[in-house]
């Protein structure tokens, strides 16, 4: 859970600052705290209350086994949100968001199944055995197309449980999927989004890259601690 503390270290990472107060959207105002040379001061003691009614339902998430899709797409976030992702082993996009990757669920599974399918040539020596160079490069560019597309959710194991992004207005279209298709979103919004219709509204600054990674670290405690409940169940499956 975040605390007081928390407001603090938000504060020192910029999470405060939001945007120039003539781009606001009125549905922020619950979250501003006030304006300041032209813009506008978000309301870190909101973030904090959004954070904790988030983090519960993340880790509960988590422990039911259902998979916490991680997304975050705008450049500086790539590296370290899919490092975050892969520390708790949870699928991640971090490449251009693929239409029809929560809504049209067959082609992806399609598009899954030849990365999968390249990768077992590749580790088997098939491709270098039964290709000739230019074949083998046609195939290597086709794997490493759909593995950086790919990559982070090939492992996946049915529909997400959550989906949460770290900025509303680079990954709309992902809160826009999830939405038609009845997932639950965790959304970081800045003082110039529209929150409606985003069932845990994180109200911070998306440009402050120090901010974004401090929440997501919330957010990879939140996973590990619903793991580790998997886990402690299983154990006590055993003794019993």
């Amino acid at each position: 859970m975040a605390n007081k503390e928390d407001i603090e270290e938000l504060f020192k990472a910029g999470a405060h600052f939001g945007h120039k107060a003539s781009k606001w959207h009125p549905k922020m105002a619950p979250y501003i705290h006030s304006k300041r040379k032209g813009g506008h001061i978000i309301n870190l003691e909101k973030t904090v209350d959004q954070l904790n009614e988030a983090l519960p339902f993340v880790s509960e998430v988590a422990k039911n086994g259902r998979p916490v899709l991680f997304v975050a797409t705008k450049t500086q976030l790539k590296e370290p949100i899919k490092s975050i992702a892969m520390e708790v082993e949870s699928p991640y996009v971090v490449e251009r968001w693929f239409g029809g990757l929560l809504t049209n669920r067959e082609t992806m599974m399609a598009r899954i199944k030849r990365l999968k399918t390249l990768e077992a040539k590749m580790e088997s020596g098939e491709f270098a055995s039964r290709y000739s160079k230019l074949e083998v490069q046609r195939l290597q560019e086709e794997l490493d197309s759909l593995e950086k597309q790919f990559g982070g959710i090939k492992d996946m194991q049915g529909i997400p449980g959550v989906v949460i992004v770290f900025d509303a207005q680079s990954d709309a279209l992902a809160v826009r999927e999830a939405k038609k298709m009845n997932i639950p979103v965790v959304v970081v919004c800045d003082s110039n989004v529209d929150p409606s219709g985003i069932d845990f509204v994180i109200p911070a600054n998306d440009d402050a890259t120090n901010g974004i990674k401090l929440i997501a670290s919330y957010f990879e405690d939140a996973v590990k601690k619903g793991k580790s409940g998997i886990k402690a169940e299983q154990e006590g499956e055993k003794k019993d």
